[in-house]
């Protein structure tokens, strides 16, 4: 189930709100200008299916989605215990960084979650399949699947580029585990 908990970035044992409602999720979110959104699809293909086969299932959304925020292309990701050099990606993930363009991710199996550093806060979004999240260019965030990931997630971009990671170098990751 998706769930945001909300803590300060100074005390991570005190949640100042923690809600699974999607639509209280989403007003939480778009006040710092995050769009969360849960897309019920009639048709959810296989956790093996082809990138063709998954980006066709999303179509309407995805082209709804591009038009809406002038993404140019998508593309479908796969983390689990079969992915290359896990445990330096999962480290890379959990370090506190920024892109130059928004990152635009639905899970399409499994969940994640989305942390994100605003001002004095820490929003930790758990997504889980059906779940679309934009966390806009410049906010520091990182993400974790778990230890044991599973995910199958559709990246929606406009310039592969703007993905590149720009670390912090601010080790807060680590004093937030995931909820």
């Amino acid at each position: 189930m998706s769930r945001l908990t909300v803590y300060r970035d100074d005390d991570p044992d005190s949640p100042l709100l923690r809600t699974e409602d999607a639509p209280r999720i989403a007003e939480a979110l778009g006040a710092i200008g995050v769009r969360f959104e849960r897309w019920d699809s009639p048709v959810v293909p296989p956790r093996d299916a082809a990138p063709e086969a998954v980006l066709e299932a999303y179509r309407p959304y995805l082209d709804m989605l591009m038009g809406e925020t002038g993404a140019g292309s998508a593309d479908v990701v796969r983390i689990n215990a079969a992915t290359p050099n896990l445990p330096a990606l999962r480290d890379k993930f959990l370090s506190e960084h920024t892109h130059s363009e928004d990152e635009v991710r639905f899970f399409v199996h499994g969940w994640g979650n989305f942390v994100l550093h605003v001002a004095d806060k820490i929003y930790d979004v758990r997504c889980v399949a059906g779940d679309l999240i934009s966390v806009p260019e410049g906010i520091p965030h990182w993400f974790d699947a778990g230890l044991e990931p599973d995910v199958v997630a559709l990246r929606v971009f406009t310039d592969t580029t703007g993905w590149i990671a720009h670390y912090t170098g601010d080790d807060i990751a680590t004093r937030f585990p995931v909820t």
